[in-house]
């Protein structure tokens, strides 16, 4: 199959297609005869996978990690791959926090100029410029 074909099979772009290949997340295509890369469904399987870990937010060194060890064949222990679920888990719940905090930090500005007026008069502005930028990202762990 071309890699239109891919794309469309994976619900991707083409461009984020050769992006795997150039980052060696998918492995390059058969070139044909007229040199136009050729997928198999291997490729669909691969991509799918790549596609469904970044939908969990994983990185691509947790995905290259987890492609390993699918391609290391039948192990007697997955507790490696338990273990980089746990520490993703860990960063993604960190990251809630974080959010949460940040949206305290909005709804808190944003109660600081509810009504229309002069852009002279607005609170958010104010607030903005009086808060230095150092204490304000002590106050988030956004920084």
């Amino acid at each position: 199959m071309k890699i239109g074909e891919l794309a469309q099979l994976a619900r991707c772009g083409t461009e984020t297609i050769r992006y795997y290949e150039r980052i060696g997340l998918l492995p390059p295509p058969i070139r044909g005869d007229n040199n136009y890369r050729r997928y198999t469904d291997k490729h669909v399987e691969q991509l799918r996978f790549i596609r469904n870990c970044r939908s969990l937010d994983m990185t691509h060194e947790e995905i290259r990690t987890l492609l390993d060890y699918s391609k290391a064949g039948p192990t007697p222990d997955c507790s490696p791959i338990n273990d980089l679920i746990q520490e993703h888990l860990q960063h993604v719940t960190i990251r809630i926090q974080e959010l949460q905090s940040l949206e305290t930090q909005l709804r808190d500005l944003y109660q600081q100029c509810q009504h229309p007026g002069q852009v002279s008069d607005c609170g958010i502005l104010e607030n903005l410029s009086k808060l230095p930028l150092e204490e304000r990202n002590s106050q988030s762990h956004l920084g």
